[in-house]
Parts: C-alpha cells; sequence; structure tokens
C-alpha cells in the first residue's frame, strides 16, 4: 500500500492537479504527465488521431527539432516518451536528480508548444498503416477487433487506438492541430512527481515550467457516448492458420462499480498465470491449449470480460464449448473458500509488485487520479477486494455472465 502520508496534492490556479511523493531511496526522479484526451474523445472518422497526435508530440517544437529533443534527453542519458489510451494521453520522464530540472522543463516545452512537422506526420502515418496491417496477419488481434466492434459497435471503444487505414490516411496536420487546440489545455493535466526530489522543490518546478498557461475561456462540450446495447452473437474470420482463436467476452463494470474488485477477482481466478483456473483445467490437463488468459482491463466507461483460447483447428468445437463451461461454473457453483483466498492473496500481490520503483508510483498515482478515483482508491480497492465472499463473487458472475459474445479466427472447413 502507498504511503500517503507523504503524498501531496495541489491544484494550481490554472486548473493543473500536481501530485508529488519524495522517495530518496534511489537517485532517480520519475514524472507522469497525464492528459484527458484518449481515443474515446475522437471522432469516428477520425479514429487513430490521438496516436498520431502522441507520435509527433515529441518530434518538433517552435524552438526544437525532433534532432534536438533527442540530443537533449539522450546527452544526459533520460527517457521521455508519450502514449496513448482509450481513456488519457501520457507523457512519461525518466532521469537523475542533477538532471530533472532541464528535462522536465523539456517537458513543458513538448507539451506546450509543438510544432507539429508535416515531414514528421506522414512518417508516424506510415509507421502506423504498417502497424494496422500487421496486426491483420495475427489472429489475436483479429479475434479481439472483431470482438470490440461486436461488442461496442459504435463507442469508440469498438477502435483500436491506432485507428484504421482509412481513417489514418486521411488525418492532416490541420486535424492535428485542431484536435490539440482543443483539448490540451492546462484544466485538462494531471502531473505526478515521485523521486529524490522534494515535495516542495517538486511542486515550484511545475509552477515553473506549466503555472502562466492558462485555459481558454471555452469550456469542452460534454463527451457524449453512444449508448451500447447488449446484443451478443457469434462471429467468425477465416485466415490460412492451422489454429483457432476464441474469445468470449461479456460487457462488464466499469472501475467505478462496487462490481470492480470481484471482476477483477474473477479475472485472476480464471486466467491469471500458470495456476489458474483456465491453464491448469485446459491446457495442463487436457491439453487444449496453446495460448490460454483472461483480462478484464480498467475503463472509464463499459469495460470487457474476456476469455479466449488459441486451439489447434481440429479442437475448435470442444475448446469453445470448454470455454464456455468455465465461464458458466462461476455462475452456477461456488467458490472454495481456498479458491477465493489464493486469487485474493495473488492479485494483492501483484498489485504491490506493481507499485515498487518511482516510475510505477508516479503512474499510480496520476492514474487514479485521471480516472477520477483519488489517492485513497489504493487503500480502498484493497479493503475491497479482501473482503469479497464466495457468495458475492457467484453473484457478480451471474449478474455479467449471462450470453457471451464470441469471436472466431481459425481455419475454413
Amino acid at each position: 500500500m502507498i504511503n500517503q502520508t507523504n503524498i501531496n496534492r495541489k491544484v494550481l490556479n490554472n486548473g493543473i492537479v500536481v501530485i508529488t511523493t519524495e522517495n530518496t531511496m534511489a537517485d532517480l526522479v520519475s514524472a507522469k504527465i497525464f492528459l484527458r484526451i484518449g481515443s474515446i474523445y475522437e471522432a469516428r472518422s477520425q479514429a487513430g488521431i490521438s496516436n498520431l497526435l502522441a507520435a509527433v508530440l515529441t518530434k518538433g517544437t517552435e524552438k526544437l527539432s525532433s534532432l534536438d529533443i533527442a540530443n537533449k534527453i539522450e546527452s544526459v542519458g533520460a527517457r521521455l516518451g508519450s502514449d496513448i489510451t482509450t481513456d488519457y494521453f501520457l507523457l512519461s520522464i525518466k532521469t537523475v536528480l542533477e538532471d530533472f530540472d532541464d528535462i522536465f522543463q523539456l517537458s513543458g516545452e513538448i507539451i506546450r508548444y509543438p510544432s507539429f512537422p508535416e515531414a514528421e506526420i506522414e512518417l508516424e502515418k506510415r509507421i502506423t498503416i504498417q502497424s494496422i496491417r500487421a496486426q491483420l496477419e495475427e489472429p489475436f488481434a483479429v479475434a479481439f477487433s472483431q470482438l470490440r466492434e461486436m461488442m461496442y459497435q459504435n463507442h469508440p471503444y469498438a477502435l483500436s487506438t491506432l485507428g484504421t487505414e482509412n481513417t489514418v490516411s486521411q488525418i492532416t496536420r490541420y486535424d492535428i492541430q485542431k484536435f490539440y487546440q482543443t483539448y490540451f489545455r492546462p484544466d485538462r493535466i494531471v502531473i505526478s512527481i515521485v523521486g529524490k526530489i522534494s515535495n516542495a522543490k517538486a511542486m515550484d518546478l511545475v509552477e515553473q515550467t506549466y503555472g502562466d498557461w492558462q485555459p481558454p475561456i471555452t469550456p469542452i462540450s460534454t463527451l457524449d457516448l453512444p449508448t451500447i446495447t447488449p446484443q451478443p452473437f457469434t462471429a467468425k474470420k477465416y485466415q490460412a492458420i492451422q489454429q483457432s482463436v476464441i474469445m468470449l467476452g461479456y460487457l462488464a463494470a466499469n472501475v467505478n462499480s462496487p462490481d470492480y474488485a470481484p471482476l477483477k477477482l474473477l479475472n485472476t481466478y480464471l486466467g491469471n498465470g500458470l495456476s489458474s483456473r483456465l491453464f491448469v483445467e485446459l491446457r495442463e490437463k487436457r491439453g487444449l491449449a496453446y495460448d490460454i488468459s483472461a483480462f478484464y482491463p480498467t475503463r472509464l466507461y463499459t469495460s470487457n470480460f474476456t476469455v479466449y483460447i488459441g486451439t489447434a483447428a481440429k479442437n475448435t468445437v470442444v475448446a469453445q464449448a470448454m470455454l464456455k463451461a468455465e465461464i458458466e461454473r462461476l455462475v452456477t457453483d461456488l467458490l472454495s473458500e481456498e479458491e477465493l483466498e489464493i486469487s485474493k492473496n495473488k492479485l494483492l500481490g501483484q498489485y504491490a509488485l506493481g507499485k515498487q520503483t518511482n516510475s510505477q508510483i508516479a503512474q499510480v498515482l496520476g492514474w487514479y487520479e485521471i480516472l477520477n478515483l483519488g489517492i485513497e482508491f489504493d487503500a480502498r480497492f484493497q479493503k475491497n477486494l479482501s473482503t469479497v465472499t464466495v457468495l458475492e463473487a457467484q453473484q457478480v458472475a451471474s449478474k455479467y455472465f449471462i450470453e457471451p459474445y464470441i469471436s472466431i479466427v481459425g481455419k475454413e472447413k
């Protein structure tokens, strides 16, 4: 559990939320700069624009070229990178203390004054399209893409953050600039700094770098997401491969739901690691699986609970039936007290291991804030998890695991 007594949280006059915590165990400082501009804010006709923006943001500013930025970072052995998810954008920094001021100020230059060079945009578009095409050759990626589109329909979660070849090819520099001007503003930013730097000094550095950045007068319009209407069905795609990928997906609770902790527990029980139920029953005992697991991503809006198996083509029918049976078992049968406690301990252990380094702690603290969970979520989640009973686990399973969406990719008969 993160020690909350050493965490300082402050909201600047321009709306930036700053979270700092001093950790003197290593001579390193990590900063995570989050913005509320994930792919959920994209128009469907511009799917992939936030990913392109994240890619080109670090490739030039009003004063610095892409090479200038790279030299500044690499000359001191620092790390700086940007990423996009469905729910937020992230710029990450890690460096030794003596170089942190300069690299953090560089982040301000990158975030506030990007130049979006035309040549860099065209290069990133080609790279992105290559990645999209490569995914079309990967059975797992094809199956999951098909599953997302089935489950989420017109909702932005239906698409990969990469977008599609058609949408990416049509995005222009003007589109990226307009998207940036709309969503990159201080009142949508969360900055988390952890490491060998005092809370006061870290806060002063943020004030110096970002404090004079004023938000536009015009508020951002409320996010209007389409309603997801559950309509489970089965879809198949054929590829010239010797195996099948079978995915069963269920619409599931978002991170703010009281069902979040029980669903995380069930996910751990079913598909987390070599001792999980699916791995032991369908791979070790029955030899059906090349690959098998479950995942339940943390989402601001409706999430999905998905189980999958990669199996020999000849085993497609039986593997699908047995995968579905394992889910239905959670509805009809109670877990044993031993199964419940093992899953709790495994999940809590992995949760603790994800908060060891300065970078991990900065990530977690900023992540809690950008998802509107608050710093206290760290303790609240663990408490909620520890109180889950076998009956509650079954009730949550019965609530969500009704009828699955089924996505199959494999060899045609």
